[in-house]
């Protein structure tokens, strides 16, 4: 019987970066029949400095959007250099090149959006003029529908960086994912979390994608590391992310969850400043579907159009 060669993971090297993917080290040779103290051997970890990575001064839709996250990691795949590469499914965009597919999406983290601030316990709680320090766009708009009053300062960096920038007073509050702090073991910080049904996170936020070549797509380490509800829930939210071409230029939102054989979804978009949300929700019943990921998905676009169609130029930056 032939021996399954390693498994070269591919990942970023920040320290999320690096967390995300040894959780899935750890998973992944758990899959193919593999102590965890042979993690190493089995699937090896290379590190890959992406374009997102090396420019910190600027938001990402300034400089070509979410895919400088994943372009580097992706030629690395295709030219055979590793052989999965691990993401946070929200920095993913909505279309994979071609010969390659998000292959296995584990269960998901907690979805919701995280306020960390030493002067208050939560936005509403925020001193009008106060200032909140974001780089997505969909986190501004979001916090200026609510509170037109705040002001938004341009944060970005890694998860300590902006920690730092906080505490040396560059932002009154700021806005992480919870999932990544939990990862970090960070989960102590937020004063509160935003509630994903009044706000909802970006696409996939929370989830963790295997990205492979589409030869290997069913492989049975992957297979075994899916988790059906958490990828018929990002189809859904995947669905209204293409539905709205969305990017950083676009502030949208999209939380789905199952309850019973039901999907439910809420989408919306936003204008950059906050004055203006659009919103739509809708339920597919997938326990009678022929696919399930395919029911919604077709939710998800159903629903994104809506949105698209009310809403028209309003949610796009303009330049």
């Amino acid at each position: 019987m032939p021996t399954q060669p390693p498994v070269r993971i591919g990942a970023r090297g920040s320290k999320l970066s690096l967390a995300q993917a040894g959780i899935m080290q750890r998973r992944i040779a758990a899959a193919l029949g593999a102590d965890p103290a042979d993690a190493e051997r089995v699937a090896p970890l290379t590190i890959i400095t992406t374009s997102g990575d090396r420019i910190q001064d600027r938001r990402l839709l300034e400089v070509g959007g979410k895919g400088l996250f994943t372009k580097e990691i992706e030629e690395a795949l295709l030219e055979g250099r590793i052989d999965c590469a691990i993401h946070s499914l929200k920095d993913m965009p909505a279309i994979v090149p071609d010969g390659l597919c998000i292959a296995a999406i584990p269960e998901r983290e907690d979805v919701r959006d995280a306020f960390i601030s030493t002067r208050a316990g939560s936005i509403d709680e925020l001193d009008a003029g106060l200032v909140i320090g974001t780089a997505s766009l969909r986190r501004q708009a979001q916090t200026l529908y609510r509170r037109p009053d705040l002001r938004i300062a341009m944060l970005r960096g890694n998860v300590d960086t902006r920690l730092a920038k906080l505490a040396a007073g560059d932002a009154d509050a700021i806005l992480l994912a919870m999932a990544g702090l939990n990862r970090l073991g960070l989960g102590h910080l937020p004063r509160s979390l935003i509630d994903p049904l009044e706000c909802p996170p970006a696409p996939g936020q929370g989830a963790l994608a295997i990205e492979t070549r589409e030869a290997d797509r069913d492989a049975p380490w992957l297979v075994a590391l899916r988790d059906p509800a958490t990828s018929v829930a990002v189809a859904a939210e995947r669905g209204a992310m293409a539905a709205l071409e969305g990017s950083c230029r676009t502030p949208i939102g999209a939380y789905a969850r199952l309850e019973g054989g039901r999907l439910k979804l809420v989408v919306e978009a936003l204008s950059p400043d906050g004055r203006l949300r659009f919103r739509h929700q809708g339920d597919a019943e997938l326990s009678a579907a022929a696919d399930p990921h395919e029911a919604a998905r077709d939710l998800g676009l159903a629903l994104g159009h809506a949105v698209r169609e009310e809403a028209g130029d309003a949610i796009i930056l303009s330049d």
